[in-house]
């Protein structure tokens, strides 16, 4: 993902939401809908979660240091799993508490033309920031389905804005669907259950942010398609004659750290093995750019000894060779 293009998104999500979020709770002032107080502080959730991604992409550019020698990278993971907290707690527990009350006391919502309108206009802005995250997303999701691109994003802010928004266009819709059965039965208790509704979508939204930023703090490897790139890239057909194992992690979105034991001739002097393996480097950041710590170690093959040891072919980045 390109850094402009997760900027983009979340700066327009943000715009939306702090408009939204100040139309909803005064249209909750005005009709005492507990649909529009779950909407606003929902709203009010999302608007701090963009600026959570957005302070996360700020630290992450910080220099590498000695005490953190692979850099602040890893900083957009750790503020992208704060987001699913926020939503979590904020949003989903919250619009549940209000949901379970108002179904325990109801009361007719007043002035219904407020809440009415704020979710018409909460509706059409949501879907201008849902927009613009889908165009960006779609720049670099190539065959993917959304599910895939979801699970396998290795920067996490579109994926986020994604659902998100997406999550904010499904609860406007139950807000309006609760308020409008609310209206036309004058039974404050539909306007609780869609407020309930919010607050279950929230959490599963919340939950599935979690599980996926889960996955990357604990260290992802590169996509397959990259893996193929830097195994090609690193053989030379002459000094380097295979990969005999090889790891890579995504130290951050944006950095990937490979490692990786190279099959080498015995009768290779070590200023041809050094020149080779320095070749190999070029041709890696060549072909993956952000392939920017490379670690590659010679060694000698021997079939019989890999045989007895761990197949390769198994190893992650491996090609049995």
């Amino acid at each position: 993902m390109s850094a402009s293009g997760g900027t983009r998104a979340i700066v327009a999500a943000l715009a939306a939401n702090l408009a939204i979020a100040v139309a909803k709770f005064v249209a909750f002032v005005f009709s005492g809908s507990s649909s529009m107080l779950a909407e606003s502080v929902h709203s009010l959730a999302d608007s701090g979660n963009q600026g959570l991604l957005l302070l996360g992409g700020k630290k992450a550019k910080r220099e590498a240091t000695p005490e953190h020698p692979f850099g602040y990278g890893r900083e957009r993971y750790i503020y992208a799993f704060l987001v699913s907290i926020v939503l979590f707690t904020v949003g989903g527990m919250f619009a549940i508490y209000e949901g379970y009350e108002k179904i325990q006391h109801p009361h007719a919502i007043e002035h219904w033309y407020w809440p009415i309108g704020v979710l018409v206009f909460a509706i059409i802005a949501e879907s201008f920031s849902f927009r613009t995250a889908i165009k960006e997303s779609n720049e670099i999701r190539g065959s993917l389905s959304w599910s895939q691109f979801i699970k396998r994003a290795k920067a996490p802010e579109l994926p986020v804005v994604l659902l998100e928004d997406f999550g904010a266009l499904i609860g406007l819709v139950l807000a309006l669907a609760g308020v409008g059965i609310a209206l036309a039965t004058g039974d404050g208790v539909w306007d609780g259950i869609g407020t309930l509704c919010i607050g279950i979508l929230l959490i599963v939204i919340a939950i599935v942010l979690a599980a996926e930023t889960k996955s990357l703090l604990l260290g992802e490897a590169a996509g397959i398609e990259d893996v193929e790139k830097i195994k090609a890239a690193v053989v030379d057909g002459d000094v380097v004659t295979g990969v005999i194992h090889m790891r890579t992690l995504h130290l951050g979105p944006e950095e990937l750290l490979v490692a990786a034991k190279i099959a080498v001739a015995s009768d290779d002097t070590a200023a041809e093995v050094a020149n080779a393996i320095n070749a190999a480097e070029a041709r890696i950041r060549a072909a993956v750019p952000i392939a920017r710590v490379i670690y590659l170690e010679p060694d000698i093959y021997n079939a019989e000894a890999a045989a007895k040891g761990a197949n390769p072919a198994k190893t992650p980045g491996g090609d049995g060779h």
